[in-house]
């Protein structure tokens, strides 16, 4: 995956939440987060990133241990670096991580593993708009508005880079099939998500 989102340290953006009088805040993640990301993100994945770091792991590590050390990273897709957090009531609750899709994206390479082919294929319909990698709240947090909060601040992001839209595949309903090879998922099908900004 691409770059990702870019923020400058100790930025804080805050929005208002319906009926709490709550507001939540917006940081960049750090390392320490490592392990609340690695959750976060098979959340957002319905447990398909802890297939693929089962699949990962060296003799004697865990699946987690391995989404935790990935998240730890200082580069890659998958790093703290490029995750942004969503506090509520001072705790982190959920995340947000999402890259640019160029203009006119790469072409999809024979070594790419057959299980990420109708992704990529998915984004490259979506050039020139935000991607939104991961968007996930935690259990105990849903139903506060946080997650309409994060698509806000993705919203925003996206404008400010000037892209045209906003864009996020989510599985089910329509448009590519799922290559599951053994991660057990009750889906068939990806489906891409677009928005004008």
């Amino acid at each position: 995956m691409r770059g990702v989102l870019r923020l400058h340290a100790g930025l804080r953006v805050m929005f208002a939440l319906r009926n709490t009088g709550m507001q939540p805040s917006f940081r960049p993640a750090a390392k320490a987060d490592a392990r609340l990301l690695a959750a976060l993100v098979n959340f957002a994945g319905e447990g398909l990133p802890l297939y693929l770091w089962e699949k990962l792991a060296q003799r004697g590590e865990t699946a987690w241990e391995v989404g935790i050390r990935r998240a730890e990273r200082e580069e890659g897709s998958f790093s703290y670096r490029n995750a942004i957090m969503i506090e509520y009531q001072e705790q982190p609750a959920g995340c947000l991580i999402g890259y640019e899709i160029p203009d006119a994206p790469d072409p999809i390479g024979s070594d790419m593993p057959p299980m990420f082919v109708p992704l990529q294929q998915l984004e490259n319909l979506a050039p020139a708009t935000w991607y939104v990698n991961v968007l996930a709240v935690l259990p105990q947090y849903r139903r506060q508005g946080l997650g309409t909060a994060l698509l806000s601040f993705a919203d925003e992001t996206g404008r400010s880079m000037g892209k045209r839209g906003m864009s996020v595949i989510v599985s089910d309903v329509d448009t590519r099939p799922m290559v599951k090879e053994a991660w057990v998922n009750e889906g068939e099908n990806w489906v891409l998500l677009t928005k004008t900004v």
